[in-house]
């Protein structure tokens, strides 16, 4: 290769360092330009997998819509270990949500949330807010206006129960850790649902209504199509009707999801207690208070106020009241409710199934009666058939040439034609009259 340009090269390099940036550069852009061309390769290589990796990070994320118990909202985009992180829910229910388990029907209580999969409602809720998963879907745009609408009125209505436990924890928090009561529930609050029963009973309000909406209309289609296969039976009304049948197989499986699911909560108190999330965020908010004004109190200041502990005894017993892990009855009202209009809706897609059988049987009665109809016009064609049979052997007969009397006597042939027509007329009629004796051919 020659030594001299090359080790002139490292020799500058060694001795004048600055210079070996310029040398090097002008040897390797003169000497070897398909240098150049492997090192933008290398460097939009490398750019393409340094923008590779955050769109794989990003492939993780799916968009959520956050809704507060106040009504506000906001899209943010979040991935698995987030939701996980901050739901407290383990991983699998991130599948429940996911598009394998999209047909299924599903609430499930967690320790922070509750996760509802219920047809197009796939959300994750908690005692402060709710997490929605694809609200720009078609379909779910009605439930998140629906969200919109209810959750400022229900917050609305409950600013005045709220304002009075708010002050009552300040006066907690002013009492320098003097434990106080559990502040009692305003009036009216036992008639009014919990934040995640009342988003609950907006997802099964929109999840009774589209299905009450999709059987309408399934019942809209379905009268038409079966009274006309029943005026008609061809090949096109029948294919209609084999894809109604399959069009509501398919809706009363999703029908029939949603009320087991309903039915399997209302046979389980234990469930239904564990869906209690607000109960569960006072009571942990209550033990923490509880651990915590010890802590921050002497002994002196504990003793001092026993006495204090002891006239609230009867608010704190009113307080476990509304608290109670037992009383379910609020959610058993609220389930049961939607789990009879389910039955209605249900109801309502047996009807139509049993018209389609209805139908069905009276098509296949028809049918029947043609096929009666076509045997017995096959069975008196052969009667015919058999007597034009004997008329055409003994024509034969007398078409062979063999000598006979009968060819010499003149104007026989009319008369010798009449006379077997006339015989098998008469077979043809015994034979129909026996068949009639015999219940084989209609009257």
């Amino acid at each position: 290769m020659g030594k001299g340009p090359f080790s002139f090269g490292r020799s500058v390099s060694r001795r004048r360092p600055k210079k070996t940036v310029t040398v090097t550069t002008t040897v390797d852009s003169v000497a070897s330009p398909s240098m150049i061309d492997n090192s933008i390769l290398a460097m939009n290589a490398a750019a393409a997998g340094a923008s590779a990796k955050p769109k794989k990070k990003a492939g993780g994320a799916r968009l959520w819509m956050r809704f507060d118990r106040f009504g506000h909202s906001e899209l943010i985009e979040c991935d698995k270990s987030t939701i996980i992180r901050r739901a407290s829910i383990p991983a699998r229910d991130l599948r429940i949500l996911g598009p394998v388990f999209s047909h299924s029907s599903n609430i499930l209580a967690r320790e922070k949330a509750m996760v509802v999969n219920l047809e197009f409602v796939k959300a994750i809720v908690t005692a402060e807010e709710v997490l929605l998963l694809d609200p720009l879907r078609q379909d779910v745009l009605p439930f998140v206006d629906q969200l919109r609408q209810q959750l400022p009125n229900i917050s609305s209505s409950n600013n005045q129960g709220g304002a009075r436990i708010s002050e009552q924890d300040d006066d907690m928090h002013r009492s320098a850790g003097q434990w106080l009561s559990a502040p009692e529930p305003p009036e009216g609050l036992h008639s009014e649902l919990p934040f995640e029963f009342q988003v609950l009973e907006i997802a099964l309000v929109a999840v009774c209504t589209y299905l009450d909406s999709c059987v309408a209309d399934l019942e809209k289609e379905a009268y038409p199509v079966l009274d006309e296969l029943a005026r008609s039976v061809s090949t096109k009304n029948l294919e209609r009707v084999r894809s109604l049948k399959s069009n509501l197989t398919r809706l009363l499986a999703r029908v029939q999801k949603v009320r087991d699911e309903i039915e399997h909560l209302l046979d389980d108190n234990e469930d239904m207690a564990q869906l209690y999330l607000t109960r569960r965020w006072i009571q942990n908010q209550q033990a923490e208070a509880l651990l915590g004004a010890p802590a921050s109190n002497s002994i002196v200041t504990a003793g001092s106020h026993l006495g204090r502990l002891g006239s609230n005894r009867s608010a704190s017993a009113r307080s476990s009241s509304y608290l109670d892990d037992g009383d379910v009855e609020d959610l058993e009202m609220l389930l049961e409710a939607y789990f009879m209009q389910l039955d209605g809706t249900r109801n309502k897609i047996l009807s139509v199934r049993e018209y389609i059988d209805d139908t069905e049987d009276y098509v296949n009665i028809q049918l029947d009666n043609q096929r009666n109809e076509l045997i017995q016009l096959q069975l008196t064609l052969t009667i015919a058939s058999f007597a034009i049979a004997v008329e055409t052997l003994i024509a034969g007969i007398f078409g062979m040439n063999i000598p006979c009397p009968l060819y010499n006597m003149e104007g026989i042939f009319e008369i010798f034609v009449g006379s077997i027509t006339a015989a098998c007329v008469l077979l043809f009629l015994l034979m129909l009259g026996y068949a009639r004796w015999k219940s084989l051919i209609g009257s």
